[in-house]
């Protein structure tokens, strides 16, 4: 038990050394235009992790509500709605919701690829919580699972690309609509409905990946669209008014649609497996998804790949040298 704990609190430790450097960074007008952070970035990069802790919390709170809601009605994993009376599902899912809000936010002021590996947060605070108040045990596999997660996404936020100048909604719109992001966009909803439709009855209660894939494949259109709102509402404060473009609702539309697909198939998850096991996996599927769909999306790592790739593999070197 001493052991777990002091290995989760070197976890913590190390994701906040990590990004401590971010703000470093951000402090530092020197060195080259990839490295540095702007105002908006580092605006980006607070809300993001402070939306992590909300969700990671959320995470424990709805799984309790799942389980009091189950041993009363249906369970979610089989289909049932019972938690939807249950008021502490309602303060998980209220928590959710306040974390995504500044998730949301953040993905107004910073890029995709830099917000979303930001997540890891959640894993190490689900992961603790699980451990304290679920009484779900985390072996020695899932804190090492957790250092990689915080080593990956510490990586990738150092070395975050800049993000392109938005103008306007229709320039996002215009992105979506590259034949490459169209296809992207095809391939996405076509493997979700054929998870819902032909493996979720079969192997969903069996195999954590069935509900998970679903989530993630969703949640990487999802972000895309956040982005687009985020972007559009950020333009409309500063007074250039986007909410006249249709494209801004048809975005608002595709993020409802997406969100309530995830939080279905994620209620199913969290009421059949582990948190433990629910939140690493949701997050690193997640992650994925959304970089690949912004990397085809914004074009983010022409330069990134060209210019920074020897300083993304110096950490992996030292690590491998340890």
């Amino acid at each position: 038990m001493g052991c777990i704990v002091s290995n989760l609190r070197c976890i913590v430790c190390t994701f906040l050394a990590s990004t401590s450097g971010v703000f470093r960074m951000a402090e530092s007008s020197g060195g080259s235009s990839f490295m540095y952070m702007s105002a908006d970035n580092v605006k980006g990069l607070i809300l993001a992790l402070s939306s992590s802790l909300f969700i990671g919390a959320s995470f424990i709170v709805k799984k309790k509500g799942l389980k009091k809601a189950g041993a009363s009605g249906i369970r979610a994993g089989v289909g049932g709605y019972s938690y939807l009376h249950e008021p502490l599902w309602w303060a998980g899912m209220i928590t959710m919701i306040v974390g995504e809000v500044a998730n949301f936010t953040a993905y107004a002021f910073a890029p995709a690829i830099l917000v979303t590996p930001l997540g890891a947060l959640s894993i190490i605070v689900s992961a603790v919580l699980a451990h304290i108040m679920l009484k779900e045990k985390l072996h020695i596999l899932g804190i090492l699972g957790c250092i990689l997660c915080v080593v990956g996404s510490t990586t990738i936020v150092l070395h975050a690309p800049q993000e392109r100048e938005i103008d306007s909604v229709k320039d996002v719109w215009n992105l979506a609509l590259e034949p490459a992001f169209l296809l992207y966009s095809i391939s996405v909803i076509s493997l979700a409905l054929v998870l819902i439709f032909h493996f979720v009855s079969r192997y969903g209660n069996t195999h954590v990946m069935v509900y998970i894939g679903i989530c993630s494949l969703m949640g990487s259109l999802s972000v895309m669209s956040c982005k687009a709102l985020g972007i559009a509402l950020k333009l409309t404060f500063e007074g250039m008014n986007q909410l006249i473009y249709p494209e801004t609702w048809v975005f608002a539309m595709v993020v409802v649609m997406c969100v309530v697909t995830q939080m279905n198939y994620l209620n199913k998850a969290l009421d059949t497996f582990n948190t433990a096991v629910v939140s690493p996996i949701y997050y690193v599927m997640f992650t994925s998804f959304t970089i690949l769909a912004s990397v085809i999306m914004f074009k983010v790592f022409g330069l990134f790949w060209a210019f920074q790739w020897p300083q993304v593999l110096n950490p992996f070197k030292r690590f491998i040298f340890l």
